[in-house]
């Protein structure tokens, strides 16, 4: 997935928001099977464990069998037909999600190739913050930048200062 291009500026917008709410003494579960971003966390001395690629649409079952203190979902959400109940079968205390954000200018992002690897949904922050309201938990605090891209044209040049990531901790709220 990263062959050509790694997203540092997003690695590094993600990785200093959650330093600033999350302790190395918390355990995360990270939605997604291992990658670049878990691995960066662990080597920042976070304790990760990730899903084993099961699919989350039709298996909640990981948060029954893993309670951890924090699930991070970052870069995910978008690929899921209904986040709902995910979100409702989330076990513990605090949450992390990122999400770009549906551009204007721009078609949802299908790869022909990997079935895995397509946007269902391209959400606007507010359909994440409502979707977050409706499933239990509270917005403690949320961060949007830019992904300007190195190339020519009307839509890189939109990009310049069109926020494109939308990132969220949000905590459970208690019955």
């Amino acid at each position: 997935m990263y062959e050509k291009t790694f997203p540092n500026k997003r690695f590094k917008h993600t990785l200093e928001f959650l330093k600033k709410h999350v302790s190395t003494s918390e355990t995360i579960l990270d939605l997604g099977v291992e990658n670049p971003f878990s691995k960066i966390m662990k080597s920042e001395g976070f304790s990760v464990s990730n899903t084993t690629g099961e699919d989350l649409d039709l298996d909640q079952s990981v948060f029954s069998n893993e309670k951890k203190d924090v699930v991070t979902a970052f870069e995910i959400f978008e690929h899921l037909l209904n986040p709902f109940p995910i979100l409702s079968e989330i076990k513990s205390d605090k949450l992390f999600i990122s999400i770009p954000l549906r551009l204007w200018f721009s078609p949802a992002y299908r790869s022909k190739t990997d079935m895995w690897d397509r946007h269902y949904h391209e959400f606007e922050d507010w359909q994440l913050d409502w979707l977050l309201e409706k499933t239990g938990w509270k917005i403690i605090d949320r961060k949007k930048w830019t992904n300007p891209v190195n190339k020519f044209g009307i839509r890189p040049l939109l990009r310049k200062f069109t926020n494109r990531y939308y990132i969220v901790y949000a905590e459970k709220i208690k019955e």
